[in-house]
């Protein structure tokens, strides 16, 4: 499993990066003022950090208790795992960017699936490219399975 040191640089990269991306995206899309999406994304941001910090670990965890290895991850598996991470998030952050922008919960709800179908590409890029630049210690006792 991945030490909290890098669990922590995961994150920070992973909202920092998305920051540069969707901010500018999201004000163009939503025809807002950057300013206003930008305080907004910088919340939601570090509410991701949180959640995604704990889901992670929370996931990690399962994988073991499933008897599957922790450092391998074949591509349907970070797809479960985008798509069980954004559905989530979502839940948290409608009522958000309803409040926070002057949207109905129907219009937020909306805004926040095309991010979300974003960040899901997103999310399984920067990972596989996360787990390749610094990649995960290796558990000999959990075998592999073949992607």
């Amino acid at each position: 499993m991945r030490t909290q040191f890098d669990r922590l640089r995961h994150t920070i990269l992973f909202e920092l990066i998305a920051l540069v991306i969707s901010v500018p995206l999201a004000s163009w899309v939503l025809g807002r003022d950057m300013s206003k999406i930008g305080a907004m994304a910088i919340f939601l941001s570090l509410s991701a950090m949180g959640c995604n910090y704990a889901f992670n670990i929370a996931f990690d965890h399962m994988l073991k208790k499933l008897g599957r290895p922790v450092h391998h991850r074949p591509p349907k598996l970070r797809v479960i795992h985008a798509v069980l991470f954004e559905g989530s998030f979502i839940v948290i952050t409608v009522p958000v960017v309803s409040w926070w922008l002057g949207m109905t919960l129907w219009n937020a709800f909306i805004a926040d699936i095309g991010f979300a179908i974003f960040f899901l590409f997103y999310a399984y890029g920067f990972n596989w490219a996360y787990d390749r630049i610094f990649p995960m210690p290796v558990d000999d006792t959990v075998p592999v399975e073949s992607e």
